[in-house]
């Protein structure tokens, strides 16, 4: 599980393909060799919102493995040397929950068609299909990118969310040009929620009648 909080951005150093999967590369020295909790072999690290095993650490960069299904499900495929990524290591028992629980588990591909600033801040766009979009609920949580976000409003294949000029800044999406993609996961309560009510759509009114929202 990881929270959406992203603690640092890596840059991807390779890209090798192993069998019909591949094995990437990520230099981050703030998680490599971090003060006395450096990253182990086995742990779980959110690379753009995909939950990776951590295979081998090598120096200032880590290893992992991508299986063809993450590859088909998620960006990760899009990756060359050099593209930066958004990292997060695995939540531990009590860490503060800053952002809501991510799974790491993408659930599609989105892609930014729209960025403007909104006083301070910045009003961010992205079309999905009409599936996510009716697992998506306005004031709720979205990860995008492995970033835990707010939705601020809603369509039929498309949501936005509000962000600040530091999340801009520390994480992929201040770079992520107009139609690029990026990973989305909707959120995991919702979600449950969602399949227990046996309903295809949520809404705020229905979360509140539910007692999960008030």
């Amino acid at each position: 599980m990881f929270t959406g909080l992203v603690q640092c951005m890596g840059e991807v150093s390779k890209v090798r393909a192993r069998g019909s999967g591949a094995v990437l590369a990520v230099r981050a020295p703030r998680l490599t060799a971090g003060g006395k909790d450096p990253l182990a072999l086995g742990e779980s690290v959110a690379t753009d919102g995909a939950c990776l095993t951590v295979t081998a650490v090598r120096g200032d960069a880590f290893e992992a493995e991508v299986l063809e299904e993450t590859l088909r499900c998620t960006m990760l495929g899009d990756l060359r040397p050099g593209d930066r990524v958004n990292l997060e290591r695995a939540l531990r028992l009590g860490d503060r929950l800053g952002g809501h629980i991510v799974a790491g588990h993408v659930d599609e591909v989105g892609r930014l068609t729209d960025r403007r600033p909104e006083g301070a801040d910045f009003r961010l766009r992205f079309a999905c299909s009409p599936d996510f979009a009716r697992g998506v609920v306005r004031k709720g949580s979205v990860a995008v990118a492995g970033v835990s976000l707010t939705v601020a409003a809603l369509g039929g294949d498309w949501f936005e969310v509000a962000a600040i000029p530091t999340t801009l800044r520390e994480t992929v999406l201040g770079g992520l040009p107009i139609g690029g993609r990026a990973n989305l996961e909707a959120d995991l309560v919702g979600a449950y929620v969602r399949r227990a009510l046996g309903r295809d759509s949520l809404s705020l009114e229905q979360l509140i009648a539910a007692g999960f929202a008030d």
